[in-house]
């Protein structure tokens, strides 16, 4: 979904599945890191959340640019120092509007999630956020650039989790989340900008 998002950008992707202890042999083997979504909770128990968050703040040391969506927002987040946790407010699931700081037009991106980030770490600067979500979206120096929602999901991919996974939810949230995807993404300009962080450090 990653290298579909950013086509034509000139990426190369390889991919870690840390969740099955796959990590990479140093911060240094790729020019950039971008950590997924995940279905855990960055405050469970995994054998591998610890060496994550070690990895991470190496790489953070070593400067090399970081980007997290949902799960990677927050277990970077987490690993410097932030809170996460399961809101006590429930879920944001669906096409969400988030205000950016800047005054730009809102972005409009799927979100799934229920975990976020509570406190942020002191150098996390808000770029976007909404009502439910404070810290939608942070950026830390030119280090990293990290996302609550999901801008590399589409409605057909969110139409299908849905289908899946829609009894975890409350009916109303799954109703909504189904009657939003109706609505317009700019997933596009998300994905301008993560594509911008990478190879430029700079941030819009």
């Amino acid at each position: 979904m990653f290298a579909r998002l950013l086509d034509g950008q000139g990426f190369t992707f390889e991919t870690y599945p840390v969740v099955d202890g796959h990590f990479p042999p140093s911060v240094e083997a790729a020019e950039g890191w971008l950590i997924t979504g995940s279905k855990h909770g960055v405050y469970e128990d995994h054998p591998w959340i610890a060496p994550l968050e070690t990895f991470l703040r190496d790489a953070y040391a070593a400067d090399r640019p970081i980007v997290g969506i949902c799960f990677g927002h927050q277990i970077l987040a987490q690993a410097l120092g932030g809170t996460v946790e399961k809101f006590v407010g429930g879920w944001s699931v669906g096409v969400t509007e988030y205000d950016l700081v800047s005054g730009a037009p809102a972005e409009r991106i799927i979100a799934w999630h229920q975990d976020q980030v509570i406190v942020p770490p002191a150098e996390a600067r808000v770029l976007a956020s909404s009502d439910f979500c404070p810290y939608a979206m942070l950026a830390y120096g030119t280090k990293a650039l990290t996302y609550q929602p999901h801008p590399e999901f589409s409605p057909a991919f969110m139409t299908d989790l849905l289908a899946v996974r829609r009894s975890i939810l409350p009916p109303a949230i799954a109703e909504a989340a189904v009657t939003s995807l109706a609505l317009p993404l700019t997933s596009s300009r998300a994905a301008a900008q993560i594509a911008s962080f990478f190879k430029t450090r700079q941030i819009h």
